[in-house]
């Protein structure tokens, strides 16, 4: 498992990891992304905030990077980051397949990106993903998996997901939706030859929505390294949009509410990875004391109020623009 290398990291931010999707294309959802961006969304300039983002993180002791096919030109620019940059041989590089970039580097494309979980994606978006990481890709996921997924019951799918394990791949698979325990569950039950098809799983869990929490805390009793995305809620978490309750505790803290909703989420004792999903260097820094954020009983308790009902977290989620 590639994991094991983070697991033996002594940093303390060895457990937070970057996600690319909010500088891989131009449109993303994240709040406040005009500020963070500016006006410039070129191809050069978008690769160059990642190249700084990356030297950033790896500087101050994290060692997962996360990008996917549908986000843009991460793969890409995570690539080319890699390749200027030999001899970084303590990290681990995920991706994900499933999902198509379809918005052509526009913001206000009708559609962004397409889901579909076929085999005949996988084979081609693998080939993709390999021309561009080659060796130095660790994880591939399923990009999104839901109850209804293709991908838990194609049985041919599962044989080429295990044959790529078998060559050295670690294979596995993200959830989105109010449905994600569901998912989750679902995958655990995948098998191929009698043996756990999925050894990661990616979902999102912060502190407006805790219900994938028991079903990730199976996935990791079951062996999985768990990876949390969106721990900020897409920016919902973050300074002007937090809620009242985070704003307070932060104050208390000395550090940002972007700090303490990450803190939140690395107190669970099943997240292996939290990831960061930073547009600037400053974000980043700003999420990375997440690491040493220290909250005493009852300030976790008043942050377990802010729970919302899934489906209503979803369907606002849904309705976030992209930017």
């Amino acid at each position: 498992m590639p994991f094991a290398r983070l697991a033996s990291a002594t940093t303390p931010t060895c457990h937070i990891g970057l996600g690319l999707a909010a500088v891989g294309r131009p449109g993303y959802i994240n709040l406040n992304r005009d500020e963070d961006l500016g006006e410039d969304r070129s191809v050069h300039a978008l690769r160059a905030r990642t190249h700084e983002l990356l030297d950033a993180a790896y500087a101050q002791g994290v060692r997962y990077f996360d990008a996917a096919r549908s986000y843009g030109r991460s793969e890409e620019f995570l690539a080319d980051w890699l390749k200027n940059r030999p001899g970084l041989d303590d990290i681990v590089v995920g991706s994900k397949w499933g999902y198509t970039y379809t918005a052509d580097w526009s913001t206000d494309a009708d559609t962004h990106e397409v889901k579909d979980h076929t085999l005949a994606t996988y084979e081609r978006q693998r080939a993709e993903t390999d021309a561009l990481l080659g060796d130095r890709l660790d994880l591939y996921q399923i990009h999104s998996v839901t109850p209804d997924s293709p991908a838990l019951t194609d049985k041919e799918l599962h044989a080429k997901l295990a044959e790529a394990a078998a060559r050295g791949l670690t294979v596995g698979f993200s959830t989105s939706g109010p449905a994600q325990a569901d998912a989750i569950r679902a995958a655990l039950a995948v098998t191929v030859d009698g043996e756990p098809l999925f050894r990661t799983v990616q979902s999102t869990y912060n502190a407006l929505e805790t219900s994938a929490g028991p079903a990730l805390a199976e996935a990791h009793d079951a062996g999985l390294t768990v990876i949390v995305k969106e721990g900020m809620a897409n920016g919902r978490l973050a300074g002007p949009h937090a809620p009242d309750v985070l704003k307070e505790i932060a104050g208390q803290t000395g550090l940002g509410c972007d700090a303490v909703a990450l803190a939140v989420v690395l107190r669970q004792p099943w997240a292996g990875v939290v990831l960061s999903g930073a547009a600037t260097t400053q974000q980043l820094a700003s999420n990375l004391h997440a690491a040493v954020v220290d909250l005493d009983d009852a300030q976790l308790t008043r942050l377990a109020t802010l729970a919302e009902d899934p489906r209503a977290y979803w369907e606002r989620r849904g309705q976030l623009p992209w930017h």
